[in-house]
């Protein structure tokens, strides 16, 4: 088996893990682990043969993309305070104890290359997190805070990583450099990613089609990263920034099409390459096993140690942090979402999972240091680190189903509802105004006007049939089962149109081109 097979195959599994973990209840990311393990295993499969500082550039962006397009700048703003105990201080605080621990325990690691241990695992993993919670029908401000926590505690782990790694190769530390560091690196990757976002919402009014427009957005993440990085900026933080930028200002009501193509395209890319970063981490399990070769006992016992450490200062820093924001929003009567239960507090903390980052940044530590000699105990590091991030993906990925359904922490139901029932009545009030501003220039029969004020009603009704009367509901409902008769009949009539149109390409004579531009017509008024 070649490179290029290995990677089919992961691609693969990466479809299939998702119905498989929906039948038996295993969140995906961790059935991609797992497969990559056994692929680890024969003989016959390759080692992965990637260069590590291409990691992540080529896994990050798309998947920070894909997650932020299910958020938005307010749930950012209104979580700002949870987000940075959890995304900032968290990070820090974790690498501090991680970097105390390994100098302790392992025999001549320095306290650089502790350091750059703490880092690299300090951030759990925004994709494992929130496709893992966000399968589990938890409460929405939990996923708000778990995607907010993954998508900016990267920035802050891959910073202190850099400076910590710089050193180690180079012998040389200065704290003010570093902090000097991490603020230009965010302020180059916050102008770079507004700059961009702006750049490219330009351009998708240039384009106007949609397939240019959703190809556009494939590769905005990726140029928001490389440039920042170029720039000795954040390209995580830059992908964030292009990201939430478009998500506010590149959305068009009128546009279905590109809406419902983008949305089907950016799950498509999610799937595959979230798949393709789980995959990866258990294909590198062979070498983590190579390292370990005559010291199981040993190593076995860094890594368990570590990942008690990782745990543990978690759920220490969970409670004092969650008691203060509850403080702080009682007071102020701030709009942020936080726990309001040691049970959610307890799901946060299990959700720490550590994934696609830590990998990265464990495969791009430097074999050598300035001097030419090896970095040190670089192999040591490289087995701690992918025990701990097998140990929290697999350990808590699998218990976390099990967890939530014990505690009972679940999504407000009611809540919910009554939200989208709002949603529904502002819909039917926005058609019903500008009905009535139509029959203020037009003249319409009272007939047709009776008509499409029974379809302004309806648009609500279809979102939330609660809304209406149970008369009027009796009254939809029938109106629901003609109109489902109509649409069936009518979704057979196309469906010979477009089976007719279809036999065409195979006719003498026929031109293909014309032919598929007649079915995406039929297709186009098939989907309205």
């Amino acid at each position: 088996m070649d490179q290029l097979a290995l990677l089919f195959v992961v691609l693969l599994g990466a479809l299939v893990s998702v119905p498989v973990g929906n039948r038996f209840g295993v969140p995906a990311p961790v059935l991609m682990t797992v497969l990559g393990g056994v692929l680890a295993v024969p003989d016959f499969v390759p080692d992965v043969d990637f260069p590590p500082e291409l990691i992540l550039p080529a896994l990050l962006p798309p998947l920070l993309y894909a997650a932020v397009r299910r958020t938005s700048w307010r749930q950012f703003a209104a979580n700002k305070r949870p987000i940075f105990l959890l995304a900032v201080a968290l990070v820090f605080v974790t690498m501090v104890c991680v970097a105390a621990v390994a100098h302790a325990i392992v025999p001549g690691l320095s306290v650089a290359a502790a350091v750059v241990l703490g880092a690299l695992i300090a951030p759990p993993d925004p994709v494992a997190a929130t496709a893992v919670a966000g399968q589990l029908g938890l409460p929405r401000r939990l996923v708000s805070i778990l995607e907010g926590e993954g998508l900016f505690n990267d920035v802050t782990a891959i910073v202190l990583y850099h400076v910590a790694v710089a050193a180690a190769v180079s012998g040389v530390f200065s704290p003010w450099d570093a902090g000097l560091d991490l603020v230009l690196s965010a302020v180059v990757a916050v102008v770079v990613g507004l700059v961009l976002g702006w750049v490219a919402n330009r351009l998708m009014g240039l384009l106007g089609d949609a397939t240019l427009q959703i190809g556009l957005t494939l590769l905005v993440p990726y140029a928001s990263y490389v440039l920042a990085e170029e720039l000795h900026g954040s390209g995580v933080l830059a992908v964030l920034t292009t990201a939430l930028f478009l998500s506010e200002y590149a959305t068009d009501a009128d546009d279905v099409l590109t809406r419902l193509a983008g949305h089907t395209f950016w799950d498509v890319i999610d799937t595959l390459v979230t798949g393709v970063a789980f995959g990866l981490i258990g294909l590198e399990l062979h070498n983590a096993i190579r390292t370990a070769s005559g010291r199981w006992g040993e190593l076995l016992g860094w890594a368990a140690a570590i990942t008690g450490v990782v745990v543990v200062v978690r759920l220490l820093w969970l409670l004092p942090a969650t008691w203060l924001t509850k403080r702080l929003h009682a007071r102020r009567d701030v709009d942020e979402e936080i726990p309001v239960s040691w049970r959610e507090t307890v799901v946060m903390w299990w959700s720490g999972m550590r994934g696609v980052a830590s990998v990265a940044l464990v495969l791009a530590i430097p074999r050598e240091t300035d001097a030419g000699s090896p970095f040190p105990d670089r192999g040591e590091l490289v087995f701690i680190a992918f025990g701990v991030i097998i140990v929290t993906l697999v350990l808590q990925g699998l218990t976390l189903p099990w967890l939530v359904k014990r505690l009972g922490v679940r999504a407000d139901a009611e809540r919910e509802k009554e939200f989208e029932k709002e949603l529904a009545v502002r819909a039917a009030r926005a058609a019903k105004r500008r009905l009535r501003e139509i029959e203020q220039v037009e003249d319409l029969p009272e007939e047709l006007s009776e008509q499409m004020l029974r379809r302004a009603f309806d648009i609500g009704i279809r979102i939330s049939p609660d809304m209406a009367e149970e008369e009027r509901l009796e009254a939809q409902h029938q109106r629901a089962r003609r109109l489902k008769r109509v649409r069936r009949i009518q979704g057979e009539m196309m469906s010979a149109a477009r089976h007719e149109v279809l036999a065409a390409r195979s006719e003498p004579g026929s031109d293909p081109e014309i032919v598929d531009r007649v079915l995406r017509h039929l297709d186009v008024r098939s989907l309205r």
